[in-house]
């Protein structure tokens, strides 16, 4: 049980450690950031793909939709305080698309691994699902 607690406080510090700096990096100038890859596309993916999994281990009982608009609204926060002038940066509508793109990947294989394991009825057994839903 006490591992269970530390595994789980692990999780909770890993994603808020991953989300400051995700934060940190992108209001710092461009030149002072850590560069992953050379397309800035493909450095949001990866930022927010990670966060994703992150949330997911820090907050397993919560929602993974109420996760993914939370990590999504992030990602749009972020744009947001790139175009304010003090900071220098430029605010880019596709950042955040692959921002929203990354989360959507990360959480894919969660669902299909959820609804694999659905409960569902056996045709003929008289417990069929409603035919309209």
């Amino acid at each position: 049980m006490l591992r269970i607690i530390l595994l789980d406080r692990l999780a909770k510090v890993a994603f808020f450690a991953a989300l400051l700096f995700t934060f940190y990096s992108a209001v710092i100038p461009p030149a002072h950031a850590l560069q992953l890859v050379p397309w800035d596309k493909a450095e949001h993916f990866i930022a927010f793909y990670g966060l994703t999994g992150l949330a997911a281990a820090a907050f397993p009982k919560r929602n993974l939709l109420i996760t993914a608009v939370l990590l999504s609204g992030f990602g749009a926060f972020i744009e947001f305080v790139q175009g304010l002038s003090m900071v220098h940066r430029d605010r880019d509508f596709w950042d955040w698309v692959a921002d929203t793109v990354a989360i959507v990947a990360a959480l894919a294989p969660m669902l299909l691994v959820w609804w694999r394991g659905m409960d569902r009825p056996v045709r003929g057994t008289g417990l069929e699902w409603p035919s309209r839903l």
